[in-house]
């Protein structure tokens, strides 16, 4: 079985400001904006070596995605950036009429999403945000595992002509893959190779679902790990592939089971190989507060829950 990694914990904000900052000096039609929360988002860089590109909107989020919008007729290149809650549901009449509905080349930049954001609680816990964007026509929608990955897909999504809406989150959690990946919107990547549960995780799920794989290698089961960075659009072929082998699988998210990967991979079952699921993810419910480790363990979503679903599922066989 090929094992990762650990190369150190490290936030995967970080890596989207270390991408922001390379594209500040790659890109001249790159511009950033943020809504009061420059540290958070780690937008320091930017600001500091590209002053007239980076605009401070201060907490007022739906204005700071109809300026974004309306600079893209300039030719410009937006990066929004906010926690994920003010990214998405503060703003949704915002992005759905100026950003999707008009196709603007905005890059909706989301921090702290999750229940990983900890002790701030539920109010800023969002565990929708997933499902709110995917249901956007032409919405790219994008979630990160690792800082080396957050990184590659904020220099991808700069390339990518439309909407995009870019998760991450607020921890530190393992730093696993290459550094010097090419990033690929829309195609998953495969991690380990197994013949009898395939798991497809994305986000800080994706190191989970790795210690998992491991965990049921040695109780001699064959796991097959894929990181599904790209939700929207979702790499149908990956998943199918690998179903038609080991014929069950489990979907991993720090996301309400509604809306969430879990049911884009339901849909994709459905339509073109029914196979037996099981999801690991929050069960229609809010957050509260705890720090990201204790949250995790309360609402299932570690190793521990991914083992218990794939033994599961593999009886559904």
């Amino acid at each position: 079985m090929k094992t990762y990694n650990n190369t150190g914990n490290v936030d995967t904000r970080s890596g989207f400001g270390a991408g922001l900052e390379e594209l500040g000096k790659k890109n001249p039609n790159v511009v950033a904006l943020c809504a009061d929360l420059i540290g958070s988002l780690k937008m320091d860089a930017f600001k500091e070596n590209h002053p007239e590109r980076f605009f401070q909107i201060g907490i007022a989020e739906a204005n700071m995605i109809g300026i974004a919008a309306g600079m893209t007729i300039g030719g410009k290149i937006p990066f929004t950036g906010t926690f994920a809650n003010f990214s998405t549901g503060r703003v949704y009449d915002q992005i759905r009429q100026s950003v999707a509905y008009s196709g603007k080349n905005v890059k909706i930049c989301a921090s702290h999403a999750g229940l990983t954001l900890g002790e701030d609680g539920a109010t800023h816990q969002i565990l929708e945000d997933i499902g709110l964007m995917k249901m956007l026509p032409g919405m790219t929608v994008i979630n990160t595992c690792d800082y080396n990955q957050t990184k590659a897909a904020t220099l991808a999504v700069a390339e990518h002509d439309g909407p995009v809406y870019l998760r991450f989150g607020r921890p530190k959690v393992v730093n696993f893959t290459p550094e010097d990946q090419k990033f690929e919107i829309g195609k998953a990547v495969q991690l380990t190779e197994g013949t009898d549960v395939t798991i497809v995780a994305t986000g800080h799920l994706v190191w989970e679902a790795l210690e998992a794989a491991k965990e049921l290698n040695e109780k001699g089961v064959s796991a097959e790990v894929i990181n599904i960075h790209t939700i929207k659009p979702l790499d149908e072929k990956a998943i199918l592939d690998s179903v038609s082998k080991t014929k069950c699988i489990v979907t991993a998210e720090e996301h309400n089971f509604l809306g969430g990967l879990g049911e884009s991979v339901a849909r994709t079952l459905v339509e073109h190989q029914p196979t037996p699921q099981e999801f690991v993810a929050t069960q229609d419910t809010f957050g509260e507060s705890g720090t990201p480790a204790q949250l995790m363990e309360k609402y299932g979503l570690n190793a521990k829950a991914i083992v218990e679903k794939a033994q599961k599922v593999i009886k559904r066989k």
